[in-house]
């Protein structure tokens, strides 16, 4: 039931969702449009259909794909002079993030696994914007990694202005991380966890802050589970992505608390169903597959929440979370103060903040 309340959130429903964002949408998609309406087209004439009925379905047809690709960041706002970290922006929404927001002007900090992948795209975006991406090593799967880029970022950087908590894994076969973790939970909520709270003392100063950590509609079915934490009673990986995901809208949770009456705002993302190759474990080639742009976001599409979230969305204080670049629905269990504070305090032992 909190799966379909969350899938069936309405909120993203406005006006300026069907009046803002049209120039962009429809120059993303103009190929696919076009593909779309001619097939339409097609079909209607081998039927004998009239222009004015070859019309309405074109028009049907767009209205469907626009509402497909969510919801649109239309903020004009320019970034010179911040500072913006990325985790896993080589590819994918992550570097749609890192192209949006380097062209408003900010520096980005790219931090990344592969590191000889992320130069190549860190120079491409350059040569594109004329802004300045810097590419740091940062395996989330390692709490030594992770402590060694916040020591090498806090000995380069006075400040920092955005944490996008972007990077993860979905329902990988069992695995551990290098520290034991359960692979999923722990490059996903753990990583970040050790992370956020290592560069808290870059985003506390006198300017705007923001903490955005993505999210899925997946949390809906997640719950932590205190008792097993590192899945040594039985693994299932949906289960366990799930978990992951509601872990990420429980820490921005608590996260709200300890950072209140600070610089800092907070947010989590759900960033929609992206063609990616995040999902490669349970969907194999589907979502880099031609058919599948047709019901999905492009990479652009699922960066625009959290485009949202780092340019002009207020926190909000109920939920934590968004989705098509509006407040969602996050399930009854993501929203427990009690399981936030106590999956904050067994984060802390296990991370050994």
């Amino acid at each position: 039931m909190e799966s379909l309340r969350s899938s069936l959130s309405f909120n993203w429903l406005s006006v300026r969702f069907f009046t803002k964002g049209w120039d962009i949408f429809l120059r993303e998609e103009a190929s696919g449009l076009a593909f779309l309406c001619g097939l339409v087209a097609i079909v209607d004439y081998l039927r004998g259909n009239s222009m004015a009925c070859m019309a309405a379905h074109a028009c049907m047809v767009i209205l469907v794909r626009r509402i497909l690709a969510g919801g649109i960041c239309t903020s004009t706002r320019r970034l010179d002079g911040k500072t913006v970290v990325i985790t896993g922006c080589n590819s994918g929404i992550g570097r749609e993030t890192a192209l949006d927001l380097s062209g408003r002007g900010a520096k980005i900090i790219m931090a990344c696994r592969d590191t000889k992948t992320a130069e190549k795209v860190a120079k491409e975006i350059s040569r594109q914007t004329g802004g300045e991406l810097v590419v740091m090593k940062l395996d989330l799967a390692s709490l030594t990694s992770v402590r060694a880029f916040a020591e090498e970022l806090k000995s380069r950087e006075s400040r920092i202005h955005i944490l996008i908590n972007n990077a993860g894994v979905m329902l990988c076969p069992y695995s551990k991380t290098e520290d034991g973790f359960e692979m999923q939970l722990g490059t996903n909520h753990f990583g970040h966890f050790l992370l956020t709270n290592l560069l808290l003392p870059l985003l506390t100063h006198s300017e705007e802050a923001r903490v955005i950590n993505l999210s899925s509609l997946a949390h809906a079915r997640g719950v932590i589970p205190f008792d097993d934490m590192l899945y040594e009673k039985g693994y299932d990986r949906f289960k366990a992505y799930g978990n992951s995901k509601v872990a990420n809208i429980l820490f921005t949770r608590h996260l709200a608390k300890k950072v209140k009456g600070t610089n800092i705002q907070v947010f989590s993302v759900h960033p929609g169903a992206v063609q990616s190759n995040l999902g490669r474990h349970i969907v194999g080639s589907f979502t880099a597959s031609w058919y599948a742009a047709l019901i999905m976001k492009n990479s652009m599409e699922g960066a625009q929440t959290t485009l949202h979230c780092a340019l002009e969305a207020e926190q909000d204080d109920h939920s934590y979370y968004f989705s098509d670049c509006a407040v969602g629905y996050a399930s009854a269990y993501a929203r427990k103060d009690d399981v936030a504070e106590r999956l904050w305090q067994v984060s802390e032992k296990m991370v050994q903040l």
